[in-house]
């Protein structure tokens, strides 16, 4: 008997063979991942020596000590970069920075604004990597497919003891004669944009007015149903509803439509995603604790680490050179001004009325 003739006489397994209804044509991937990617360098300690001496103990913290005292940020850079000037399609660094809460403003009219308070963590630049090497990694390639490569510039936040990390993840910092960093950050920028290793980032490399857009990680909520996760309205409270009170309903009969649809809103994993809030304006900067009031919200829990950059918005974006590649103090000794006002707020100390 031929194969044809075996599907003829079963109808149930030609129909799934040459059904193409059953064809997914989305695949499922996975929008969030929990855990750090396998091909990145072990960044925390797994095991404790517990049986170290307290001798020893002393010992090694002071071999740490002696190794990095005598490291200064902005000294020891081999890395020779030109001058050059801003242009409009310039893309600096960024900064990373960290939520810590929002504050009420005023401007000189009475109206509230709400803003967001972003602390400029010590940001140090550990590596340029030039477009032509970059573009050669696996990244690289993924971001750069048929397109201009350009540089990529890895920029390192919060200092803090080398014992709560592996010697792999040190090895990073090693080059620059830096105290390992909680986090690293990627940020793509053009050659003339780049800095050398050690480079202090600070609040000043922004300017107040200027609008930014800042990335962060929204919220984790876990696991909820379709009336949190979704808003809907639910079944009613009563009249006989029995078991139906938050749920979703059908998802999905008919006689072609025999499946479920990809993007169908069900319960699932809510928050936890990666976000861009755009356009956000800049309302004043703090240059002595290096803080930054930006207007409106941020994507990310209170404590949170965001990342703000340059704003790619068109009809938003820089119109004057902003500090570029990024904020020098002054060679005379003159600091910049201590905080920073937008000329539409109301600063706090100052009279409201005058007569």
């Amino acid at each position: 008997m031929s194969t044809l003739q075996s599907l003829n006489r079963s109808p149930f397994l030609l129909g799934f063979l040459f059904n193409h209804e059953q064809v997914r044509n989305m695949s499922r991937v996975k929008r969030r991942n929990t855990h750090p990617g396998y091909w990145l360098p072990l960044k925390n300690v797994q095991k404790k020596d517990d049986k170290i001496s307290a001798d020893n103990l002393r010992f090694v913290r002071e071999v740490i000590q002696d190794k990095y005292k005598n490291k200064s940020p902005l000294k020891g850079s081999e890395l020779q970069i030109e001058k050059t000037e801003w242009d409009p399609k310039t893309k600096r660094s960024g900064v990373i920075a960290r939520n810590i809460g929002r504050q009420q403003m005023w401007d000189k009219d009475g109206n509230k604004i709400v803003c967001t308070v972003l602390h400029v963590l010590d940001n140090h630049v550990i590596r340029y990597i030039p477009p032509e090497e970059y573009v050669k990694t696996s990244r690289g390639a993924i971001h750069f497919k048929n397109k201009t490569p350009l540089g990529c510039l890895v920029v390192g936040a919060e200092a803090t003891n080398p014992e709560k990390f592996t010697r792999q993840y040190c090895n990073l910092f090693s080059e620059v004669g830096l105290l390992p960093k909680k986090t690293l950050s990627r940020f793509i920028i053009t050659p003339n944009a780049a800095l050398p290793p050690c480079t202090p980032i600070t609040a000043g490399h922004f300017l107040v007015g200027q609008a930014v857009d800042v990335y962060g990680k929204t919220v984790d909520h876990g696991f909820q149903g379709v009336v949190k996760r979704w808003g809907f309205k639910g079944g009613p409270a009563s009249h006989g509803a029995t078991k139906f009170h938050r749920r979703g309903g059908t998802i999905g009969t008919g006689r072609d439509k025999a499946r479920v649809w990809p993007g169908t809103k069900m319960p699932g994993h809510m928050g936890s995603e990666r976000r861009y809030n755009r356009g956000l304006m800049i309302m004043r900067i703090n240059m002595k604790y290096n803080v930054i009031y930006v207007k409106g919200t941020v994507p990310g829990a209170t404590n949170s680490i965001v990342r703000i950059f340059d704003t790619l918005l068109p009809l938003r974006k820089l119109k004057e050179a902003p500090p570029h590649p990024t904020y020098f103090p002054p060679e005379d000794g003159t600091q910049k001004e201590e905080d920073i006002w937008d000329s539409s707020l109301h600063v706090y100390g100052s009279p409201s009325i005058s007569v």
